[in-house]
């Protein structure tokens, strides 16, 4: 029998979504204290910067972060409150409105890419199965999200 036929995929699941929980539970800690966002508000500004020079559209950010369109609006207001970003307005489609980082969000979203990686490392190096097949653990993860 292989691995794939003895494991349970309930078990599989729910090992998933345990790990996913506890790795999003100490980004949001350190993420927090340090920076004053979440790891999904991270990943939000992270696409808005990897964005073109006019900006993302709802749209383009929802396909980018695994969000609705509506719940990208409701992320990004207190991020335009707090002055991280800015948003244009499309005359006739709300769904088109393009974000874009102001100076103080590029600054912000710079700083918690560093926190993201010294995090992420730091954990993966706490669990030594994962850290000596880490290019295969990647390998897995990103095959996993592809689907």
């Amino acid at each position: 029998m292989t691995d794939a036929e003895t494991i349970d995929g309930a078990v599989l699941a729910a090992t998933l979504h345990d790990a996913w929980s506890a790795f999003e539970r100490i980004l949001n800690g350190n993420l927090s204290a340090i920076r004053g966002i979440t790891y999904s508000e991270y990943r939000l500004l992270s696409a808005i910067a990897g964005g073109l020079e006019k900006g993302c559209s709802r749209v383009d950010l929802a396909r980018s972060v695994g969000l609705s369109p509506s719940a990208v609006t409701r992320a990004l207001r207190p991020l335009t409150e707090l002055g991280m970003v800015v948003t244009t307005k499309h005359e006739r489609d709300a769904r088109l409105a393009m974000a874009r980082l102001t100076p103080q969000g590029e600054e912000l979203v710079a700083d918690a890419a560093g926190v993201v990686d010294d995090v992420a490392s730091r954990m993966v190096e706490q669990t030594p199965l994962a850290n000596e097949h880490r290019t295969r653990l990647l390998e897995m993860l990103t095959e996993l999200a592809h689907l």
